[in-house]
């Protein structure tokens, strides 16, 4: 069974989601709350598998309460709800230790599945703005190169993780480089233990920020 807690500050919207959620006979909705600060407590009463999180709330923000919660070191996932004028916001929480976004328009199969998904471990970055994140991360300050950590990484590993910073899923990194799909998964898995990463969210704002993955050209 999945635990979720949703937080978002519309009673309706609160609502709409766990109806949605406990269509499925996985997927329980052990809480609701209306403010960050409150979803920072009930995921440390409940201890859930995913927490929806509404990036604009009272008392404490989205933003700051996923802040909060990776800082703290909760197992709990966090999908990040959020609409298209808010990339800058997105970008933000993937910072602060979000493991995914997804569009407030998207559908109930698009939702139960982002759940199920964050859920098994890995993370979920919505398709139709992706590639707008990935603009946010190219623009952004560059730290420098971590390269006695890079170095770790194969020529394949490198080849795998760029390509998955361009938003590409395992299958179709797996069709790109003409391997299987439980060897990408291995890469992936590899990647992460060797950088010391959460998830394949995090290993696409490391590639970036360290300048190991060139910026996308134009039409790329």
């Amino acid at each position: 069974m999945i635990d979720v807690i949703i937080a978002d500050d519309q009673q309706m919207v609160r609502s709409g989601l766990r109806s949605l959620l406990q269509e499925d006979p996985e997927i329980t909705v052990v809480a609701e709350v209306a403010d960050g600060a409150a979803a920072v407590e009930a995921v440390r009463a409940l201890q859930p598998d995913v927490v929806l999180m509404d990036i604009r709330m009272p008392v404490l923000d989205g933003l700051s309460a996923t802040r909060e919660l990776a800082r703290r070191g909760d197992a709990a996932r966090i999908l990040v709800l959020t609409t298209f004028d808010l990339d800058e916001y997105v970008f933000d929480a993937l910072h602060a230790g979000a493991s995914g976004f997804l569009l407030k328009d998207s559908t109930a199969e698009d939702l139960v599945n982002a759940v199920k998904v964050l859920s098994a471990g890995n993370a979920l970055l919505d398709p139709v703005v992706t590639g707008r994140v990935i603009d946010a991360f190219v623009t952004a300050p560059r730290r420098p190169a971590a390269s006695n950590v890079a170095a770790r990484l194969t020529d394949r590993e490198r080849q795998v993780l760029e390509l998955l910073a361009r938003g590409l899923s395992n299958a179709e990194i797996a069709r790109r480089l003409h391997i299987t799909d439980a060897t990408t998964k291995t890469h992936v898995s590899n990647i992460l233990s060797k950088l010391r990463l959460r998830d394949r969210v995090q290993a696409v704002i490391w590639a970036y920020e360290h300048g190991l993955i060139p910026p996308p050209t134009p039409g790329n």
